[in-house]
């Protein structure tokens, strides 16, 4: 199981500490180091920012938005950063929700599946260089009736194949991912649920596409916090805000996919409590509401042993990429959480 690094959203004060963090784990050998996108520090930029101070670790979009660009726009990203890498990029999509795809991008939010399957074809054809033309449902290229010809694109990526992520929650888009994509971006994951709620789901796609498991890509995002064992109540606290702004307040009542997650992974009566309190405004409230087992399934909290006795959990059940996003109030407790990650993973024995 290799380690990865999300460095969440640029812009928040951070971005200094952020770039040490992203060449401390080039240093330390982490994987790729992702970064995110929603109505704010847009991803493409910072990870060329990123690739250009490092010298090894692949970069990744967590993700970069179907409902902000144009597929073959995409495209032109992927190689253009795959090229200025060395070869580096990784490229990880999402539908992102209905309010941010609505309200931010004027994008209707409807056909989730469809759209995302189409916007996959668009860019893996552009991205093969073939001259480019689509009939579909979402877009038709060349426009028909006017000056338009069928394309293609110039620029050489580094590699014939670039990987390609989708961010899934949902147990039709999970299974859908398994069949077009060569791997899967995850959010709020319980080893314990993870065979339940992911990846049976996954499989199922690459059944469909008559494609086994290997080689395809299970990629969690994990918040790390490093402490003793003592302290795993205080440094759940932490991460009691994160938790219910995204099982409350991600989305609109009926439509929070991570609500419906906590769900799935038996927290239903506990979710809708904090939708309730999140949506009345009452985010303290809803913060306390969290259940403290929700969190601790979900992140990685305490000591080394007891985060790479959490590692090995993870990668029995499949996960291939573990991603973590080192928490801490200065640089040097990220620093330290980042390091403690490798010693984790070498005691887990799974370096």
């Amino acid at each position: 199981m290799q380690l990865g690094i999300n460095l969440g959203y640029w812009g928040a004060g951070m971005d200094a500490d952020n770039l040490a963090v992203a060449r401390e784990a080039d240093k330390l050998g982490y994987a790729v180091c992702w970064a995110a996108e929603a109505y704010g520090s847009d991803a493409a930029t910072v990870l060329s920012w990123v690739a250009a101070q490092t010298e090894r670790i692949d970069i990744g979009s967590a993700i970069f938005q179907i409902p902000a660009r144009q597929p073959a726009m995409t495209a032109m990203t992927a190689a253009t950063l795959d090229s200025l890498s060395g070869g580096r990029f990784r490229l990880g999509l999402g539908v992102s929700g209905p309010q941010v795809s609505e309200g931010w991008y004027g994008v209707k939010f409807d056909k989730p599946l469809a759209r995302t399957r189409e916007y996959v074809e668009i860019v893996r054809k552009a991205m093969t260089r073939e001259r480019l033309s689509h009939e579909g449902e979402h877009w038709t290229l060349p426009l028909p009736g006017g000056p338009g010809k069928p394309l293609k694109l110039t620029v050489h990526p580094q590699r014939e194949h670039i990987p390609l992520y989708i961010a899934a929650i949902g147990p039709k888009n999970l299974e859908q991912t398994g069949e077009i994509a060569d791997g899967a971006l995850l959010i709020f994951p319980a080893a314990e649920h993870l065979e339940e709620t992911a990846v049976k789901h996954l499989r199922t796609g690459r059944e469909k596409a008559g494609k086994t498991m290997e080689g395809f890509d299970i990629v969690p995002t994990l918040p790390l916090a490093v402490g003793e064992d003592s302290q795993v109540d205080a440094l759940a606290d932490m991460f009691r805000p994160y938790t219910a702004l995204y099982v409350g307040g991600m989305g609109s009542r009926k439509q929070n996919f991570y609500n419906q997650l906590a769900g799935r992974m038996g927290y239903e009566k506990e979710a809708a409590e904090i939708q309730d309190k999140y949506l009345a405004g009452d985010k303290d409230g809803a913060a306390a509401a969290v259940p403290k087992e929700l969190i601790d399934s979900t992140t990685l909290l305490g000591s080394v042993d007891r985060i790479a006795e959490r590692m090995q959990a993870y990668a029995a059940a499949g996960v291939t990429t573990l991603t973590l996003a080192p928490a801490g109030f200065t640089l040097e407790e990220r620093l330290t959480a980042l390091r403690a990650g490798t010693q984790a993973l070498e005691r887990a024995g799974l370096a």
